[in-house]
């Protein structure tokens, strides 16, 4: 069973995380330095729950192993040249990709960890297309391990 869904918005990634321990407490205050991530993990939230909705039969949550497939489309400053095409500047991949994995814990899957695939990509959106990112959850086996050489790498060797 595969839930396929659109997020538009401005992707949001994880900030950094701070702990601090107030006077006279025990326990720790973790904060993110994102104040944006909360909302935006709603949406996905919201998202995802909707596709759940509208799927039949009845959705259940991943048990197993997940592949999740996600296409973030970013907005494109006005400042940048036509002819760069590739998105090398903020947000990163990998965080933004952790704020939608956590967003769908215990919605599309019972944890995070579960998410043993993963393709993404970050790209700018179309010049007549809003903002957003495309989701795709799906069971996996997992894939085949890849074979790391045994050798060195001939870079390293010569560092010796």
């Amino acid at each position: 069973m595969t839930l396929a869904f659109t997020v538009f918005g401005v992707a949001q990634s994880m900030g950094s995380k701070r702990a601090f321990t107030p006077k006279g407490w025990d326990r720790p205050i973790i904060t993110d330095s994102n104040r944006n991530l909360k909302q935006w993990q709603r949406l996905v939230a919201d998202g995802a729950s909707q596709a759940i909705a509208a799927t039949s039969p009845r959705w259940a949550l991943l048990e197993g192993g997940v592949r999740l497939t996600v296409a973030f489309y970013l907005p494109r400053p006005k400042s940048l040249p036509k002819r760069v095409t590739a998105h090398t500047k903020a947000i990163d991949l990998d965080k933004a990709v952790r704020a939608i994995g956590d967003a769908l814990t215990r919605i599309a899957y019972r944890d995070d960890a579960q998410v043993c695939e993963l393709v993404a990509a970050k790209s700018y959106a179309g010049p007549t297309d809003a903002p957003h990112v495309d989701i795709r959850v799906e069971p996996t086996a997992g894939v085949q391990p890849m074979r790391v050489p045994a050798a060195p790498l001939p870079l390293f060797a010569e560092a010796r």
